[in-house]
């Protein structure tokens, strides 16, 4: 028996799939998807089959429809739609779109065809800051997983993206049994796993903090067991380096790399890093050569070469070179101010006195002891200017911890490298997540050779901190207060971010008391690094995007968590100290699945402190000019801390607060600021360069859209989808209605007092004004599902239990994708659209009741001039390819038969199927005449079989199998892959699920 024939088996029917061992026999239900699909020995049937004969696979055929069953066209069309839904194995080239539960944007699709053309995949995909590169990388994972080119798979990222990359992959690829593998989860996982295994080879889709693996315990067992694809994450933080943590990735990686036939996948959006010899050593892991190349002036040919495994493209390249409409939101930039009030001006005046004091004092001490002074000086600054929360929790602390300052205490024989600790209390990294909690070993490290005299001044410090938490003294969040109100009137969902726990817990309990008579319905929620990953993410899914809500967070949010869905704007109430950072959390939002039509980020610094000034000056303004000029983010060159160090020790050493002593500061060090700046620029233009050369520009978005409206074809686009949910939902009875304007616009907008403009017909405006346009943005139309017990009561237990809980008892959702805010995208692979289409399909075809979908129907129509009969089929190919297995494809088409005339093709009946309508009665007799005469008619199985349809049935199904056929020569010889030994075979006979009786009135 060939694969794709049908077989029984245990008394049911089944479809019999190609299997790697000639020994297996691999059966999926007549009625299921691959997914359930079961195997048996070939030798153990036999056995079985001498007592028990119905343990043999034995030849069938696909069950007849029964004339009894006979119903309306409308549920012949449900039928229809139902079968659809459930192919999993479709027709088309691209195999993965079967599979996946979005929507992927045109320009997603270039990775997938760049690496249909390399065996191995070997790629680095560094398209620009949310442009969606886990979406690109995991269509290649699930294209090479459909073709049967993998059976396992891991992605390999820092520890604090695992679970976010977990829910990618089930959510939206369908790797349900995805894994995560760190330290805390390691235990749990290996009690699962049987004792001749690794933890490596049991799980077939894995999720691994990078970290985790690349210590000596545990990369020996990984790269014995190495699955077949990796997908590394924040590659960047795996290039060469002389930092330790990320040299061993490097190294860790190069050892992956070294097995030729591994695929392995890249992915970052800064893969330079301001570093050249980094950025080749990335590459030197897809090819040795590439690590040898000089980039600036490579011959066409290596140029050629390179770019068949790298991809680089800009927000711009994307919107002007592949997609007709804007998919990217408007980012608006904000500056705004605060003035310290005088309470607040006496802290930082005080605070900016004393660390100055103890630096300078300090540039009679040995080097060591210099370098930590300045770093407690710098950490004291930045609590206070964080906030007096801040500032009293880092003084109190060191207070309570002053018996414990000998084992904090710094000597001079330490090591140098112990400096690189102190570091990452004041500057935010890139690489790694930010400590948020205060910084105590710097500041106590600098304490601990003070004189009694300087200790107390710390002390008044810390009762000046704690009077200025009184009302209306702190300035800076006087102002926030402003800010907010303002961002939420204007129909915003704001991230406030923070640069310390204290801080935010001081600012989201102020805001939620201050905010609460004029939003009171508003959602105030605080998430810092004090959570651990799931509580944090817990937070984030219990914000209700229906309602007015405001986040406040710290860098520990910044990566790994997607924010898009439910924020529209970013207020930095602490200036990072590295762009880079700055560009991380805009991009929570500012990203590929946001709906609004434009984004805010604000910057909000002081106008009177020099240290907010040196800042701007020197790192943001620049960023910022970057970006405007180029329009993508260009990472700031390694010695840009060294460079601000440089500036704001000289701040210190000048002395003096007011502006002036900030321009001497800067007249002080100024060749190392030009130098800095000089730098950025050439990255700048190299990145320019860089991008133009490899933004894939031969590749045409006119390809890639005939492939995927050759799988709509086969397999539903979303308007089926919709098409389908409603008119089932009509069908059983389901509450399901199209939401109102207040109930789909953003709640933000309805809450925050702006009823009057949108009932005069201003609907969610913005700065832009551009309502229509806002609108497409927000995806469209939003449908109500009452999930409620009443509302769900009567629904048949397969569709009532997909069903979500929802608190109000309504389910917000959503056929197109990106989804508007508050909204759940249903797609073909959403769990309720398939179990809908799983119960109806079955309930026709099995019998179940209620059946509100049937595989028989005879109308009489205005819709045909002569009798007509449609047959609804399922259609099975087996496709040889070069050096693979075969594979199983598959499709669903509508043929319809008149007396005397040629066949109806597949357009013209699906056409006639979703037209067709009653026109006039026909009793229940002359309906099942009618459908019995068509069914005996069939020319497998009938009574009566018609042999002019099979031969016509032949004739169309042998033409779509060489059409077909062509079609996947067609892309393959466009990727220049081999297409000699590729075949596409028909498996007779089709499956008819159903027929349509149709005669004219």
């Amino acid at each position: 028996m060939k694969p794709g024939t049908i077989v029984q088996v245990r008394n049911r029917y089944w479809v019999l799939l190609p299997h790697d061992d000639p020994d297996i026999y691999l059966l999926r239900p007549l009625t299921g998807v691959t997914d359930e699909a079961v195997a048996l020995h070939k030798r153990l049937t036999e056995l079985l089959g001498y007592t028990l004969p119905e343990e043999r696979p034995r030849p069938a055929t696909f069950p007849l429809p029964a004339a009894e069953d006979v119903a309306d066209a409308a549920s012949a069309h449900l039928l229809w739609q139902a079968a659809r839904l459930t192919l999993r194995e479709g027709a088309s080239p691209l195999r993965s779109l079967g599979k996946i539960s979005i929507r992927p944007r045109t320009y997603q699709f270039v990775p997938l065809l760049m690496a249909l053309r390399l065996d191995p995949v070997r790629m680095l995909i560094a398209d620009d800051v949310g442009v969606g590169k886990t979406i690109e990388a995991l269509l290649i994972a699930r294209e090479l997983w459909e073709r049967g080119e993998i059976k396992r798979l891991a992605v390999l990222c820092p520890p604090y993206l695992c679970d976010q990359w977990q829910q990618e992959l089930r959510e939206k690829f369908n790797f349900h049994d995805a894994v995560v593998i760190r330290s805390g989860t390691v235990r749990g996982l290996e009690r699962a796993v049987p004792p001749s295994r690794t933890i490596y080879e049991h799980y077939p889709v894995q999720v691994i903090s990078i970290d985790f693996i690349k210590s000596e315990h545990n990369r020996h067992a990984f790269l014995l067991n190495a699955p077949e694809l990796l997908i590394v994450d924040e590659a960047h933080g795996a290039a060469m380096a002389k930092n330790q943590n990320q040299q061993q990735r490097h190294e860790f990686l190069r050892k992956v790399a070294e097995e030729p036939n591994r695929h392995l996948i890249l992915l970052t959006a800064t893969p330079h890093s301001g570093v050249e010899s980094a950025f080749q050593s990335l590459l030197g892991l897809l090819d040795p050569r590439f690590a040898e190349w000089e980039l600036h002036d490579l011959s066409e040919d290596r140029l050629s070469e390179l770019a068949r495994h790298f991809v680089q493209r800009t927000r711009k390249d994307i919107e002007s070179g592949w997609e007709s409409e804007p998919c990217f939101p408007t980012r608006l930039s904000a500056d705004r101010t605060y003035r310290l009030s005088p309470a607040y001006r006496d802290l930082f005046e005080k605070t900016y006195a004393f660390c100055a004091e103890i630096v300078r004092t300090g540039q009679s001490l040995k080097e060591r002891q210099r370098r930590v002074r300045y770093w407690g000086a710098l950490a004291l600054l930045r609590c206070v200017m964080s906030s007096p929360a801040a500032a009293l929790a880092a003084l109190e602390a060191r207070s309570a911890r002053a018996r414990e300052r000998e084992s904090m205490r710094v000597g001079e024989g330490e090591r140098a490298e112990d400096e690189v600790d102190f570091r990452g209390f004041v500057f935010e990294s890139d690489q790694q997540e930010t400590d948020d909690e205060q910084p105590l070993p710097p500041i106590e490290a600098a304490e601990s050779d003070l004189p009694e005299s300087e200790q107390r001044k710390l002390r008044n410090l810390a009762w000046l901190a704690a009077h200025l938490q009184e009302a209306g003294q702190d300035t800076k969040l006087e102002g926030l207060v402003e800010v907010v109100k303002e961002l939420l009137t204007e129909g915003y969902a704001p991230i406030v971010w923070c640069r310390y726990v204290a801080t935010a817990e001081y600012v989201a309990a102020a805001l939620q008391e201050r905010l609460k008579e004029t939003h009171p319905n508003l959602q105030v929620t605080c998430v810092t690094g004090r959570q651990g990953d799931e509580e944090r993410r817990a937070r984030i899914d219990e914000i209700d995007a229906t309602d007015p809500r405001l986040l406040v967070a710290t860098d520990c949010l910044s990566e790994g968590i997607n924010l898009q869905e439910k924020f529209t704007a970013v207020i930095h109430y602490d200036l990072p100290w590295n762009p880079n950072r700055l560009e991380q959390r805009e991009g929570r939002v500012d990203r590929y699945g946001q709906n609004a039509a434009t984004v805010k980020v604000v910057r909000y610094f002081g106008q009177d402190n020099p240290v907010d000034g040196v800042v701007v000056d020197v790192l943001l303004n620049k960023a910022r000019q970057i970006y405007q000029t180029l329009g993508t983010h260009v990472p700031v060159p390694e010695e840009s801390e060294s460079v601000t160090e440089a500036v704001l020790n000289a701040l210190f050493l000048r002395g003096g607060y007011q502006r002036e002593a900030r321009q001497l500061a800067f007249d002080f060090v100024q060749d190392k600021v030009t130098d800095l700046h000089a730098r950025w620029e050439h990255d700048a233009e190299r990145e320019r360069d860089t991008r133009s050369r490899f933004a894939q520009r031969a590749l045409k978005p006119e390809e890639v859209q005939r492939e995927l409206e050759a799988a709509d074809a086969v397999l539903g686009d979303p308007q089926a989808v919709r098409e389908f949910v409603l008119n089932a939902a009509q069908r059983l009875g389901m509450g399901i209605r199209r939401a109102r304007e207040r109930e789909s616009v953003r709640m933000g907008e309805r809450e925050s007092g702006r009823t009057g403009e949108r009932e005069s017909g201003r609907t969610g405006e913005r700065e832009s004004g551009r309502t229509g346009e806002r609108e497409s943005r927000r995806g469209g139309e939003v449908w109500m599902v009452d999930v409620s017990p009443a509302g769900v009561g009567g629904l048949p237990d397969a569709v009532r239990f997909a069903l979500p809980e929802r608190k109000d008892g309504m389910w917000r959702v959503s056929f197109v994708s990106p989804t508007p805010e508050g909204a759940e995208y249903l797609g073909r692979n959403h769990p309720f659209v398939q179990a809908l289409a799983r119960y109806l399909f079955e309930a026709a075809l099995v019998g179940h009741d209620p059946r509100p979908a049937r595989r028989v129907g005879v109308i009489a129509t205005r819709s045909v001039s002569e009798a007509t009969t449609l047959y609804l089929l399922r259609l099975r190919y087996l496709l040889t390819l070069p050096q693979r297995a075969p594979l199983l494809l598959e499709e669903m088409q509508i043929v319809g038969l008149r007396d005397g005339a040629p066949l109806l093709g597949h357009d013209a009946g699906l056409a006639l199927l979703a037209q067709a309508q009653p026109d006039a009665n026909l009793d229940l007799a002359t309906k099942q005449r009618l459908a019995q005469e068509a069914i005996h008619r069939w020319p497998w199985g009938g009574d009566a079989p018609d042999a002019t349809l099979r031969c016509g049935l032949e004739e169309a199904f042998l033409a779509r199998a060489v059409a077909l056929e062509e079609s996947h020569k067609a892309i393959r010889r466009s990727l220049r892959l081999r297409v000699r030994e590729l075949a596409l075979d028909p498996q007779m006979p089709p499956d008819l699920l159903g027929v349509l009786v149709l005669l004219p009135v």
